[in-house]
């Protein structure tokens, strides 16, 4: 079998239903022959790596350990579902001290471990907190560290094929930006059906308004229904988005899906949010992306939400002071 790379991908969280399926899609995919599965939960962990020998990947050198210094020393790439997962009646705000703190602790194992690591991806909700976190702590520039935002847009896309009755892919340009949560900006404009424009099928007989607002919605609380329909969050959609976001990161191959990215330019300072961005050998850029006046203001409203959390993992003591943060990371 042929894979991109020899360089070490680590799955953190790899005996859970999401990690597992991400040390699978690593082999499946082709993206390296040097993969490492990290999970506290020892036995489950043995018992994933087992499975994944079971598959008989050919020219894999698969390994697993429960000692995070072990699976960090070397990585090159690093996915992270290691948190508390979401339960029915739960927020990913709710779940905001304990995953923080994790992710503080992930932050300075990368930092002595794997200071040279080409791409963490941080997928642990509430993730653009938990993002941020992580890269403060990681010492890391801002390139190199990206947070899971693709669900929101591929739902929008979802839904849309869904009410149209078309393929999936023949919906084009589905785009949310801001937090990866119920205050995410759904953007309008972007998007197209079959070649035509969005905003030119709202409030026509094609998609009334009423139903518009019931898309949107229905994607902002996307992962909520999951929870609902399955008992449990979401674990093949996120495990194959964030494979193929280090995928991107591997070959160059451009990723086709916003991203969670830290930005620190005009109206929005010192914050990972989901942005339009490149993800590719040096890491992941962004652009601020345009829409109408309705769009870009809840942008603005979405990050005021981040940043209100942000504040709050301040106060809990996790992060420094915002103008101390170049004392941690001196990338920022």
């Amino acid at each position: 079998m042929n894979y991109l790379t020899d360089e070490k991908v680590v799955i953190l969280g790899a005996a859970g239903a999401i990690g597992s399926n991400m040390l699978q899609a690593v082999l499946t995919m082709g993206l390296t022959s040097n993969v490492c599965g990290y999970d506290p939960f020892a036995s489950g962990m043995e018992g994933t790596a087992e499975e994944i020998y079971h598959c008989a990947f050919p020219g894999a050198r698969a390994t697993w350990t429960s000692d995070i210094n072990e699976a960090l020393s070397g990585a090159k790439y690093i996915i992270s579902s290691g948190g508390a997962p979401r339960k029915e009646g739960m927020t990913r705000e709710d779940l905001l001290k304990g995953n923080a703190e994790i992710a503080a602790q992930l932050g300075k194992d990368i930092k002595a471990n794997c200071p040279d690591l080409k791409l963490a991806v941080v997928i642990f909700n509430p993730a653009d907190i938990t993002g941020l976190t992580v890269l403060v702590h990681s010492g890391l520039a801002p390139s190199k560290v990206a947070t899971l935002a693709a669900l929101d847009s591929t739902r929008l896309q979802t839904a849309l094929a869904q009410h149209f009755k078309v393929a999936q892919d023949e919906v084009t340009g589905c785009r949310t930006y801001g937090g990866h949560g119920e205050q995410m900006a759904v953007f309008a404009s972007t998007a197209k059906v079959q070649g035509k424009p969005l905003l030119d099928l709202i409030g026509t007989d094609a998609l009334p308004q009423a139903k518009w607002d019931e898309i949107r919605q229905h994607v902002c609380q996307g992962g909520k229904r999951i929870i609902q329909l399955r008992g449990r969050s979401s674990f093949q959609s996120p495990s194959h988005q964030s494979v193929l976001m280090v995928r991107s990161a591997i070959s160059g191959e451009p990723y086709p899906w916003p991203a969670g990215v830290y930005v620190n330019s005009g109206e929005f300072q010192q914050i990972m949010m989901a942005m339009e961005t490149t993800i590719g050998k040096d890491g992941v850029t962004y652009k601020v992306p345009s829409g109408t006046d309705q769009e870009m203001a809840a942008l603005k409203e979405s990050y005021g939400h981040l940043a209100k959390l942000r504040n709050e993992v301040v106060e809990m003591g996790i992060l420094p002071p915002l103008d101390q943060w170049s004392s941690v990371n001196s990338n920022l």
